[in-house]
C-alpha cells in the first residue's frame, strides 16, 4: 500500500471517529415530535404553555398578537388577559419584558428570539431538546442538556417533568464521558405522558410561529389542486376539440 493511499485511510478513520465524537457530545438521534399543524387545540395549549413557561425570556418578535389570535382561533379578549404578560398592545409583537442588562446578568447574554427556531433547528430538534435537561453540578446554573452540552439555559419546564440526572456511558475516543440516558430522579407535577404532550404542544406553536402563513397555505391547498384539476379537464377538453377534425 502506498504512502498516499495510509494518508487518505488515516485521514477518513480520523474523519469517522471525530463524526462519531461529535455525534455523542450532540446527544445523539432526535425524538420523533409528532406534531401536526392542523391541530388547532394542540397549537392553543402551546401558545399557553410557551407564554407561561418560556416568553419571559425569549421573544416572538416576527408574531403579533393579532396573528395569533387569528390564526389559532381566540379573541383578543383571551389573547390579552390569558397570553399577554409584558402589556404591549394587541396589534404589537410578542416581546419580552427582560432589559438586555438583566439578560447580560442572569445568563451572560440575552435569550435569543426564537420566532425562526423550528426552521433552523426543526422541530423534532426543539422536541428533543425540551426533554434533555438534567442535574449537572458542574454547570453554573446547576443544569446541563444532553442534545445541547453546556447550554446556558435552565430546564423551564422542571416543575412539570422533575428532575433529570444522567447515566453516563464509557470515555470515547477523547477521553471524555458523554450522558448515555437520563432518568427522571425526582418526579414533576405531570404524569410523563402529559409533559410529552405538553412539550409537542409547544413544538407544535413554535413551528407555526416560524411560518404564520403556512395554516393558511395548507387549507388553501385543497382548493389549488381541484382548481389545477379542472384546468386541466378543460385543457383536455379544448384539446380534443381543436384535434378532433385532424386526421
Amino acid at each position: 500500500m502506498t504512502k498516499k493511499w495510509i494518508a487518505l485511510l488515516a485521514t477518513a478513520t480520523a474523519s469517522l471517529l471525530l463524526s462519531v465524537s461529535a455525534l455523542a457530545a450532540s446527544g445523539g438521534a432526535l425524538q420523533q415530535a409528532g406534531n401536526d399543524l392542523g391541530d388547532q387545540a394542540s397549537l392553543q395549549r402551546g401558545a399557553q404553555a410557551y407564554m407561561n413557561y418560556c416568553s419571559g425570556c425569549h421573544s416572538l418578535k416576527y408574531l403579533r398578537y393579532s396573528r395569533m389570535a387569528e390564526d389559532l382561533g381566540l379573541t383578543e379578549e383571551q389573547v390579552m388577559e390569558n397570553l399577554n404578560f409584558t402589556g404591549a398592545k394587541f396589534g404589537e409583537q410578542i416581546q419580552v419584558a427582560m432589559t438586555q442588562e438583566q439578560g447580560d446578568k442572569w445568563f451572560g447574554k440575552m435569550p435569543p428570539d426564537l420566532s425562526l427556531i423550528s426552521r433552523v433547528r426543526g422541530g423534532d430538534w426543539i422536541y428533543t431538546y425540551l426533554k434533555s435537561f438534567y442535574m449537572d453540578e458542574t454547570r453554573p446554573m446547576g443544569w446541563n442538556n444532553k442534545l445541547f452540552p453546556n447550554v446556558s439555559m435552565p430546564n423551564p419546564l422542571w416543575e412539570l417533568q422533575g428532575v433529570q440526572h444522567a447515566e453516563y456511558g464509557e470515555p470515547d475516543v477523547t477521553g471524555e464521558r458523554h450522558p448515555e440516558r437520563l432518568v427522571v430522579t425526582s418526579p414533576g407535577q405531570v404524569k410523563p405522558q402529559e409533559f410529552d404532550q405538553t412539550v409537542r404542544d409547544i413544538t407544535n406553536f413554535l413551528e407555526y410561529a416560524g411560518e404564520p402563513a403556512v395554516l393558511k397555505r395548507q387549507s388553501m391547498g385543497a382548493w389549488v389542486l381541484l382548481f389545477l384539476g379542472l384546468l386541466a379537464f378543460l385543457a383536455y377538453l379544448l384539446k380534443n376539440e381543436y384535434w378532433k377534425d385532424v386526421h
